[in-house]
């Protein structure tokens, strides 16, 4: 008996964007490693690699994820 089902058809209303297939789908139909979501919306699933791109540069920008760059020396 598995310990998980594999769930082949999505609810009503959740929203995929398919990295595979480059479209918008009900429902997860293709493999987890190939697509975004869920999206509470056909529109939001439709801007998956906007809000993709716009998410990595804050990221990159982000301070926080940046180490402190090594001087080498001891200031203290």
């Amino acid at each position: 008996m598995p310990l998980f089902k594999k769930r082949t058809v999505g609810k009503p209303g959740e929203w995929y964007y398919c990295l595979e297939h480059k479209k918008v789908e009900e429902g997860p139909e293709c493999p987890g490693k190939d697509r975004f979501g869920p999206y509470a919306s056909r529109a939001e699933a439709e801007h998956a690699m906007e809000t993709a791109r716009e998410r990595n540069l804050e990221w990159e920008n982000d301070p926080k994820w940046h180490d402190a760059p090594a001087t080498g020396t001891d200031d203290d």
